[in-house]
């Protein structure tokens, strides 16, 4: 794939500290305070990947729009490679070429009237305006390659009520990684596939996490797919990490009520280990 910037990843951090957001509700003349995020500090390394997990409500995709520069922190800050980042200018343009956000619904995500095409050099040619218009075309096809639409020109034209879910998200991961993305956000991003589908989008995120040095935040609610995934797990409930620590330990060995109840929910450990395995055999990952 043709390099667009030579960045090196090797220190690279996306931290969140201390942040807080309090959302004031209003019902007639009263007024409320919802704290649906209180005081939650992690860092994502390159080339790892943290699970951010809880139910609806618990305040995860909250921490996704903060990060995403789409919510206002009450307090706290992020900082981008130990330097709190911008919000606004040119400051807020360069963090957003570096952080982008893969959505749970590939359905609402693209514009219906705009090609895949237009959707990815979009992108490149706002976050690079070197590129000539060559350059971005080629860029953008590349990465509908990357992503396993293959090969990328018969896909290139195309409008997303033709593609199936899985390819649409497909197509938002690689709108993602056009701008030179360091670090991917991915809000829930299989609950909304087909259960058939969902090891193959994950296995690709798993793949370009691996072999670009992404770091990448996976929010779900579910356990299982995040022990199979992810390095670190924080378990998030009603805006509080109430557990956290490595991935097989948060799974076999839970120490909140909470982590218990999610557990609950899921396969037996043993299918999720088996399962865990054959995922790495087919990644090449060794154990």
């Amino acid at each position: 794939m043709t390099a667009i910037a030579d960045v090196s990843t090797s220190s690279a951090t996306l931290e969140a500290r201390n942040l807080v957001k309090d959302f004031h509700l209003r019902s007639g003349f009263k007024t409320s305070i919802l704290h649906a995020v209180k005081d939650v500090s992690f860092t994502i390394e390159a080339g790892k990947t943290v699970a951010l997990v809880g139910e609806s409500g618990s305040g995860k995709s909250t921490i996704a729009r903060m990060l995403m520069k789409l919510e206002t922190p009450t307090s706290g800050s992020i900082l981008l490679d130990g330097a709190e980042s911008g919000d606004r200018g040119r400051a807020l343009e360069r963090y957003r070429s570096d952080v982008q956000m893969v959505f749970q619904d590939p359905f609402a995500s693209l514009n219906p009237y705009h090609t895949i095409v237009h959707h990815l050099e979009r992108p490149i040619r706002l976050h690079h305006p070197e590129l000539s218009r060559g350059q971005v075309r080629e860029r953008a096809v590349e990465l509908l390659e990357r992503v396993r639409l293959t090969p990328g020109e018969s896909y290139a034209e195309r409008r997303p009520h033709e593609l199936s879910g899985g390819q649409r998200q497909r197509v938002a991961i690689a709108r993602a990684l056009a701008p030179g993305a360091r670090f991917i956000v991915a809000d829930e991003p299989v609950s909304m596939l087909d259960v058939s589908i969902r090891l193959g989008v994950l296995n690709l995120l798993a793949e370009l996490q691996r072999e670009e040095n992404l770091g990448v935040l996976y929010i779900t609610h579910d356990l299982a797919t995040a022990r199979h995934f992810s390095d670190e797990i924080m378990v998030l409930y009603k805006g509080d990490v109430v557990e956290r620590g490595p991935a097989d330990e948060v799974i076999l060995n839970p120490q909140h009520e909470y982590t218990k109840t999610l557990l609950g929910a899921a396969p037996e450990p043993e299918n999720l280990g088996r399962l865990r395995d054959e995922v790495r055999a087919e990644l090449g990952i060794a154990h």
